[in-house]
């Protein structure tokens, strides 16, 4: 009997110490324990957290440019304002944004809606310059310097990815690259030409082309142009470096054409198999890299410099040449009236001629 009791008592006081540690468990338990999920804190933004202040610099001045053939709308772009004066204000977009096209409408933060006019565009640049009546023009942006920016600059777009719809859309990035050499497709052909831009992984999509790419300042250092859209790439964007956009500009709201040197041959890349036998041209397997001439104009500065039919130019003032477009580049370097050294391979061995270059035939 008194075992049995032992045992009970110590059923009780078991209880008894255990529902009483429980109590002082929870009773004295650290509060944030008990309170992590109920317990959240306010986050403040600073200034340093956003670019709202850059942002609001230039938004006003982005624009979007909407190009019609006939009643047809054919395109839409982005564009900026860069410039005003008593009658008109000044917008700058990339050249394929109005390229065929015969009536422009400019579409503003505001809603509302101007006609504009083509006053210069360059396909090589890939530039054009338009200008609108004053009124409706509330924000011109500031222009700054692409020379002055550094890999890892924070920067910014502003455009109407898609359409319309969606003007004034801001995409945020770093400046990824720069000098970067990218081929670009014109009239169709791939590889014409070589543009030097400048590499951003802000987002940009179809509609931002001829957008300001700024930096934290407000300041435009670049114009949206370009994109690799392969579907395996993603965050690599393209913009023209202002500083170069600005020498073209001048003289195109001027309404000046570009004057370029050219050479006066027609060129092959010696890859081209169907091009090369077209000219009844054979290329030595030894040859090194370069293009090929398929032709000379007559009276041209080919032609006085003695360059013939089925030379293959392999540099020009020493810079290596292995394909069209990297020839347009180094071409398009220099100016009507320049002399340049073109190096060329010829029956087995390489020689080199001073060329002086004349316009480009238009």
């Amino acid at each position: 009997m008194r075992k049995k009791i032992i045992t009970g008592v110590s059923i009780i006081l078991s209880f008894l110490f255990g529902a009483t540690g429980m109590y002082l468990l929870f009773r004295f338990m650290p509060e944030e324990s008990t309170t992590i999920f109920r317990d959240t804190k306010n986050v403040t933004i600073t200034e340093t957290d956003s670019i709202y202040q850059a942002v609001d610099k230039i938004y006003d001045a982005v624009v979007v440019v909407q190009t019609y053939k006939g009643n047809q709308q054919i395109s839409t772009g982005t564009g900026f304002v860069y410039k005003m004066d008593d009658k008109y204000g000044y917008i700058i977009t990339n050249n394929h944004v109005v390229d065929n096209g015969d009536k422009f409408d400019i579409l503003f933060t505001s809603e509302k809606i101007s006609e504009a006019t083509v006053l210069g565009k360059d396909v090589y640049a890939d530039l054009a310059v338009l200008k609108i009546s004053k009124e409706n023009v509330t924000n011109v942006a500031n222009i700054g310097k692409s020379a002055d920016v550094r890999i890892g600059d924070t920067v910014f777009t502003i455009g109407a990815p898609v359409g319309s719809e969606y003007i004034g859309t801001v995409t945020k990035g770093i400046i990824s690259g720069k000098d970067r050499m990218v081929s670009v497709t014109l009239a169709n052909n791939t590889g014409d030409y070589i543009m030097n831009v400048m590499q951003t992984d802000a987002a940009i999509n179809p509609g931002n082309s001829g957008g300001p790419l700024v930096n934290i300042n407000g300041e435009v250092i670049g114009i949206n142009s370009l994109k690799l859209v392969e579907e395996q790439i993603e965050g690599i964007g393209f913009s023209i470096p202002i500083d170069d956009a600005m020498e073209f500009v001048k003289k195109l709201e001027k309404g000046e054409q570009i004057v370029r040197p050219m050479l006066g041959v027609s060129l092959i890349d010696k890859t081209e198999t169907y091009g090369l036998y077209s000219y009844g041209i054979i290329v030595d397997k030894k040859s090194p890299d370069g293009v090929v001439i398929g032709e000379v104009s007559a009276d041209s500065p080919a032609q006085k410099a003695g360059l013939q039919k089925g030379d293959i130019i392999t540099k020009v003032d020493d810079n290596k040449i292995t394909s069209r477009a990297k020839l347009r580049y180094e071409l398009y370097k220099h100016s009507v009236g320049d002399t340049i050294k073109v190096t060329y391979y010829r029956d087995g061995k390489e020689d080199s001629v001073t060329v002086k270059l004349d316009k480009e035939l238009q």
